[in-house]
Formats: C-alpha cells, structure tokens, sequence
C-alpha cells in the first residue's frame, strides 16, 4: 500500500506527533495536506512556519485531491466527514503508528521511551546525545526539542529514536500505539494509572506494557525504573536482557550522589558524573534512563556527558515562557497528578524563596473525571496558590464519574493555601493580575492551549511595566 504513496493527508494533524511527521513527510518530497479544528501553538506556528497548508474543520472537499493515503489521527472517530468520505470513497487509509511501522521504522534499531511520565523529557535527551555523537538518528518525539526543532525526522541512519504512548492507536485499532514500534531497546520510565476514558484500572495497562515488552527480541533489552512498584511484575521474563535503573541500591544501574541545584542536576553512575542543565529529580530519573540506553548502544560516558551540558530542554516542558515586571510564567504540560508534583517540587528548587501559583487546567481525559481527586488535591497543595480552570466538557460524563472542583478547592483550602475556581482563561488572567506581585512564579498546567492564557500573562504584565 505505500510503494506508491506520493500524496498524503492527515486528519487531526495538530496533534504533536501528526504535525511533525507531516512536515517530516513533506521536507521528504511528499504532498501533504491536513485538517484539523483547532490548531494551537506551538504545533500552529511549527506548522505555518514550514508551509503546510492546514484546513480549518472536517469537511469532504479537503479529499478533493483524492490523496494516495489518508492518515487518520487516534483523536478522530466515525462521523467525521472526511473520514466517512474516505470510507466510502474506498480510499487508503492507515493510523499514524501503523505508517511509522511500514515507512519509517521496520530494518531499523528502533529505541521506543515509554511509560506514564518523563517520556518526552527522556526520548529528546536520549535523540540529542545520539545527535551530539554525529549518528543522525530518525526521530519521533511528542514535543519539540529546543536543540533539534521540530518534533520529526526520517533518515538514512540505523537508529530510530521514538516515544512510545500506551494511548489506543485509532477508532479501528484499539492497541496502543507503541505495540507497532517494533523495539529493539524499551525503556519504561513508570507506570501509573492513566487515560481512564480507555484504560478500565491499572492492570489494563500493565497488560498493555507487557504486550510491548513481549515484542523485544532476544537481541533486544528491556531498560525499566527499578524503583517503580507498578513495573516489578512484569520484568520477570525470560525471551530478552533485563536492566533495572533508579536510586536504589537494589538497580543494577544505580544513580549515586544526586546534586539537585537551581540551573543543573547531577549524579554519579559507575563512577562517572552526569550533569545536566535541568532540574529536579525526575529529570534525574530522566537522564539516568537516558544514559543507560546510551551505554548500551555503545556510546561513551564522555560523549554522554558532552551532549547533556549541550542540552537546551522541550517546549512545554518547565519550560520559562518570560519574566515580565519581575514575574516568572511558566508552561508545562502536565496533566497528571504525579506530574504536578514532580514539577512543583523541581520549580521550588529553581525559583527557591519565590511564591509559587499553579494553575491547572483539567482537560485530559482522566482529570476531568474523579479518579484522582486527592490526589491532584495532594500534588497542587505543594503551590503556595492555586487556579483551578473550569474543568471541560464536564456536562459529557456521567454525574458519578466527574471530578467535584468544589471539592478540589475546598480540600486545597483546608491548609489556609488561597484557591480559585474560575470559568475562563480570561478571568483567570484577571485574577492573577489582580493578586501576584514582583516575585512569584506562575506555572501553567495544561496538555492543550488554555484559551491562550500563557501570552495573555506575558502580554498583561509587560503592559502593566511598560516593557516592549
């Protein structure tokens, strides 16, 4: 099916991983179009900025071209037109993940990062030492590195780095998406319950993981967090290596001497020190991971070291937007409560004595609903404030099964810590111009574009300090 493949279209091609393999494909000699509803930055911009054309809705004329194949993202299902015109049409049509496989990924040593946390973090450091040594890896990332930027790129080289999401890959295929990345190195960063509109518990996923973990071969190796109790089940096999990675002295690669500073972190493994321009512990673990696949691809510490003091992080990701009038204003994606936590414990180790805002969009499909009630209660306790968005598309889910804000801010406000629930990016920009002051750090939760708070805050505040 994809020997004469010239003309491609994506539908939902705004999704990070559908964008940068569409201009990957185009930079590549293919036609590519793409539709989508609601395009935000930064993938709007990536996307303008290399010049393909994206259609604004779903319609069945954005297939006037009759394309040679049609890839349908895993957020679209049966009723969009273009799809249902592509059905009837009898058109060739294919999920993001299979394509990867059949184009881009089979003959080569594919490296798939996965787990519930850390996976953009870990695949771009691991693509950027790879970069750094001159090997020219294929790469698929969920983000936009700042070092390579853009989130895709196919090459001639035998290496291909990719992130492997446990998401389903589309409405006619229900696996998750890493299943078809063909790993010949798995490196599972955790495990935690997630996406709850498609996964019914934990051993779901778990049963997921170990469907990933039976596809290395022999040849391969399984890298796992030691340290996490969700995975200790399903490292007992037999068909590849296994390495076990974490703080522990139970690992057999064990991070030693962690230094946790306010620009950098570092740490000791085998009696080399790894230091890299990040902060935090989680991006210790990150590292960690990064440099044990690294290991066992036969790069050197000395290149590994190299590449991570050259390391310049992901968009999204803690990522510092501005500072306007003395305010710090922060865009991460997390949408997770562990997340939450390990970012605001890293930000109270970069901005140490600073007051600190979380503002928290609950978007995704499993904080929009009650599953981790406390426990986002937990983690945006560890803020000195908090905003709560008005939690979206609320009235779809059933009365039993939604996330109570007014619990939420209650619970946050049982610690005397000030807490607001508030309907729009708007109004919450109206009160945060309102209540902080020269100082504070305002780090902005969300996995989607949040009405465009971010350069609303940036904006408002140089206003307000009269600053370019």
């Amino acid at each position: 099916m994809f020997s004469k493949v010239r003309n491609v279209h994506f539908i939902g091609i705004g999704g990070t991983a559908m964008a940068a393999t569409a201009v990957a494909l185009k930079e590549k000699g293919f036609t590519v179009t793409g539709s989508d509803e609601n395009v935000y930055p930064p993938m709007s911009t990536f996307l303008s900025q290399r010049g393909l054309p994206v259609f604004s809705g779903y319609h069945e004329s954005n297939l006037a071209t009759a394309p040679d194949l049609v890839v349908v993202g895993n957020a679209i299902s049966r009723g969009n037109p273009e799809v249902e015109a592509v059905l009837d049409r009898k058109l060739g049509y294919c999920s993001l993940p299979e394509l990867l496989k059949e184009f881009f990924i089979r003959g080569k040593r594919s490296l798939v990062v996965t787990g519930t946390h850390g996976k953009t973090t870990t695949a771009s450091l691991l693509t950027w030492v790879f970069e750094h040594c001159g090997l020219n890896p294929s790469f698929l990332i969920g983000g936009i590195p700042t070092n390579l930027g853009q989130g895709a790129r196919f090459t001639d080289s035998p290496w291909f780095i990719i992130e492997g999401d446990e998401y389903d890959t589309s409405f006619f295929d229900k696996r998750s998406k890493f299943v078809h990345y063909l790993p010949e190195v798995a490196l599972i960063n955790n495990l935690e319950f997630d996406h709850a509109d498609i996964f019914e518990n934990l051993g779901a996923i778990q049963t997921s993981f170990k469907r990933l973990i039976n596809l290395i071969p022999r040849n391969g190796l399984l890298l796992a967090n030691g340290d996490e109790s969700n995975l200790i089940g399903l490292l007992g096999i037999k068909h590849c290596p296994v390495k076990r990675f974490g703080l522990a002295s139970t690992n057999d690669l064990q991070a030693q001497s962690l230094e946790l500073a306010e620009n950098h972190s570092s740490f000791d493994l085998e009696n080399e020190t790894y230091t890299i321009p990040l902060t935090g512990e989680l991006n210790v673990r990150n590292a960690l991971g990064v440099a044990a696949c690294a290991l066992h691809c036969g790069i050197t510490p000395v290149q590994i070291r190299a590449a991570f003091l050259t390391f310049r992080g992901i968009k999204r990701r803690m990522e510092v937007c501005g500072e306007p009038g003395g305010i710090a204003v922060i865009d991460d994606f997390g949408h997770h409560p562990t997340a939450i936590r390990e970012t605001l414990l890293a930000l109270r180790i970069k901005f140490p004595d600073r007051r600190l805002w979380a503002v928290f969009e609950p978007r995704s499909n499993t904080t929009r609903r009650n599953v981790f009630q406390s426990e986002l209660a937990a983690a945006l306790n560890l803020a000195d404030a908090s905003v709560i968005a008005q939690v979206a598309r609320l009235e779809l889910l059933p009365i039993a099964d939604r996330l109570d804000p007014e619990r939420l801010i209650a619970d946050l406000r049982v610690t005397g810590r000030p807490a607001a629930y508030l309907p729009t990016a708007d109004a919450i920009a109206d009160h945060l111009m309102a209540e902080t002051r020269v100082g504070d750090v305002i780090c902005i939760f969300s996995n989607g574009g949040f009405g465009g708070l971010h350069s609303q805050m940036l904006n408002r505040l140089a206003a307000r300090h009269n600053l370019p």
